[in-house]
């Protein structure tokens, strides 16, 4: 078997861990033939109870694949506290699928593409069957303008078979033309150099997800803006516009200090 994706901006630790793997070498010899996860989530499995059903597509975060796909991690400080952390993504096997998908999209675009397109649909299979509303999300664990890049497909969707775009956001000047096909929220970060962008978010008016450490200790207010619990539904496209999101902390996020989470 030959290995079909460029290793070589891999931190070492992982190139070895690939190449000294039988099981590795062949995931990393083909394409994957999933790029997301329905319904197999702890949150987003509680759309559920509001007849929606969601995908949701995990890369690995940061610079992990040798290129950023997390364009504010370094300045908003939330690469180490990740979600990529949290639950069953902290497994090696698990980083790796990711990893595998997180190449396929940056050396594969077009077949990338092919795949995403026939995932949409089986999504849509699914919620037909199940008579609920279709959802994606493509940035589980990472932070890409999917608008810049698949736009088309995106409306394609959304007008043809009813299916929500959605994601979390450390971007915030990002732009989308049409707010029906892609909801954003933004994502804050306590950190002092990343204070002219949760400024720049609040005069956008866009709605704010903010992570506290204790679930039983979030306040009704947080910048003088009324919170709601985010972790009843992942469904962030169904939230009031310009509220404040509540969420608790998960994984290494529990014992950050950086600003990233409110105590």
């Amino acid at each position: 078997m030959k290995i079909i994706y460029d290793l070589s901006k891999l931190d070492s630790s992982i190139q070895n861990e690939i190449l000294s793997n039988s099981k590795y070498i062949k995931w990393f010899s083909e394409f994957p033939t999933k790029l997301l996860g329905i319904e197999n989530d702890a949150k987003t499995v509680k759309g559920k109870k509001l007849n929606i059903t969601t995908g949701i597509q995990y890369f690995v975060p940061y610079k992990i694949s040798g290129k950023n796909v997390c364009a504010m991690a370094g300045i908003a400080n939330c690469s180490t506290p990740c979600l990529n952390t949290a639950g069953r993504g902290a497994m090696g096997s698990v980083q790796l699928a990711r990893l595998r998908k997180t190449l396929f999209f940056q050396q594969y675009f077009k077949e990338y593409k092919k795949l995403l397109q026939k995932e949409i649909k089986r999504l849509v299979t699914k919620a037909r069957n199940k008579n609920t509303i279709p959802a994606i999300r493509l940035n589980g664990t990472s932070d890409i303008r999917w608008e810049l890049l698949i736009w088309d497909i995106m409306v394609n969707s959304h007008y043809e078979y009813g299916v929500k775009w959605y994601d979390y956001t450390k971007i915030a000047n990002r732009i989308i033309k049409d707010k029906q096909v892609y909801d954003l929220t933004f994502s804050y970060s306590g950190v002092k150099d990343y204070q002219s962008f949760v400024k720049k978010a609040l005069d956008n008016k866009m709605k704010m997800a903010v992570v506290f450490r204790n679930k039983n200790n979030i306040p009704s207010e947080f910048m003088n803006i009324k919170t709601y619990d985010g972790d009843e539904t992942d469904a962030r496209f169904l939230d009031k516009p310009s509220s404040i999101i509540a969420l608790y902390a998960k994984g290494k996020a529990v014992k950050d200090t950086s600003g990233f989470v409110v105590d």
